[in-house]
């Protein structure tokens, strides 16, 4: 299969030249700009589908707050489809590489009435500098280390910004099948379209071996199969505590 694999992407990768070329031209920056719209529709889609298994993950985020008001930020916030799960006077952070996502982040706090809105900051996760050391109480990331340049980098910055002892990075994230599955195949085979599609999305990444690695004193995690399309039907969901 592997053979098999290694052509067929060569194949998508050759049909997916004016992609490549236009990303190389920095046409690709027109996407950028519209994708918010995409997710924004796509995003309401998948919190339905999804909306028991995000309730269970969130549930937990009360207990962070045994006094006054909790400080959560959401690495790749996007439109802001966690803000529902988020508990009552829960103070948001909230950041993304992408500008164009503020107008649909304002849209959806107005709808979450029950948060309150700290700021949002135009960062990648590998690099969270305007955020202060240890000054948040939980990280949250949904479906955003799946398109990070550097998964363990933006783990690391995770860490740092959460206080000592005990607080949490909460994450679900769709990640690579197993191998010997035709999900897994697929996956690599459509990876050179999906990433276009995706705004730089990866289908093929085995990210609980990273969040393994983190160096966080306790992790829970489980492998799910989420309802949709088969190439993002495997997901990891849980949370790792500093």
């Amino acid at each position: 299969m592997t053979f098999l694999m290694k052509f067929c992407t060569a194949v998508v990768n050759t049909l997916c030249l004016p992609l490549h070329l236009m990303h190389a031209l920095g046409m690709y920056e027109i996407y950028k700009r519209i994708f918010p719209i995409c997710l924004y529709r796509i995003s309401a889609s998948y919190n339905k589908k999804m909306h028991d298994k995000k309730r269970d993950l969130f549930r937990s985020l009360s207990e962070f707050k045994p006094s006054g008001k909790l400080t959560l930020l959401e690495i790749g916030c996007g439109t802001g489809t966690n803000f529902e799960f988020y508990p009552p006077g829960c103070k948001v952070v909230c950041t993304d590489p992408n500008p164009h996502f503020e107008k649909y982040l304002k849209k959806s706090m107005d709808e979450n009435g029950h948060l309150t809105y700290d700021r949002f900051v135009v960062a990648s996760g590998e690099d969270m500098g305007s955020v202060e050391d240890e000054s948040v109480d939980v990280v949250v990331c949904t479906l955003v280390l799946c398109s990070v340049n550097n998964i363990p980098q933006t783990l690391r910055e995770a860490h740092r910004i959460l206080r000592p002892v005990r607080w949490s990075l909460f994450f679900m994230e769709h990640v690579v099948a197993d191998t010997s599955s035709w999900t897994y195949f697929f996956q690599h085979v459509l990876q050179p379209f999906w990433y276009y599609f995706g705004d730089g999305c990866d289908l093929t990444r085995a990210t609980w071996k990273h969040l393994e690695a983190a160096g966080f004193s306790e992790l829970k995690l489980r492998h799910i199969e989420a309802p949709f399309i088969f190439v993002i039907k495997p997901h990891i969901t849980g949370y790792a505590v500093k």
